[in-house]
């Protein structure tokens, strides 16, 4: 279905992700907004892993309006506030993506629109 790109004349990615994925043509693709981690009944946890959590199961209930889940991501951008909040994200997203992962990007940012956020996640997914 998708081509993983992983060329051999740059260095491999150093965690589960691939540099690049094609999408062949004829696929839809569908784009998620940042999700941060707040409930239906805004809820937030507290701890950066059950926030990751939350973010993908949000991505996940948007993708399931589209007919397609997790499975069909391309390409994650993901946020943390801290630095300290990385393995954490990484842990879900590892637990969630098995290789070949989708292209990825993870950044440290100052903060969002609340301070009690820590973790936001866009996707791209195609099907």
């Amino acid at each position: 279905m998708f081509k993983f790109l992983t060329p051999k004349s740059i260095k491999p990615p150093f965690a589960r992700y691939s540099h690049g994925v094609e999408v062949p043509a004829g696929k839809r693709l569908v784009l998620c907004s940042g999700q941060v981690a707040i409930t239906a009944d805004d809820q937030i946890p507290e701890d950066a892993g059950a926030q990751a959590e939350l973010c993908f199961r949000n991505i996940a209930a948007v993708l399931g309006e589209a007919g397609l889940g997790l499975q069909d991501i391309v390409r994650i951008n993901a946020f943390v506030t801290d630095r300290a909040h990385l393995r954490p994200y990484m842990d879900v997203r590892d637990r969630l993506f098995s290789s070949p992962a989708p292209a990825s990007t993870l950044m440290i940012v100052s903060g969002f629109a609340r301070p009690e956020f820590k973790v936001e996640v866009e996707a791209i997914a195609a099907g």
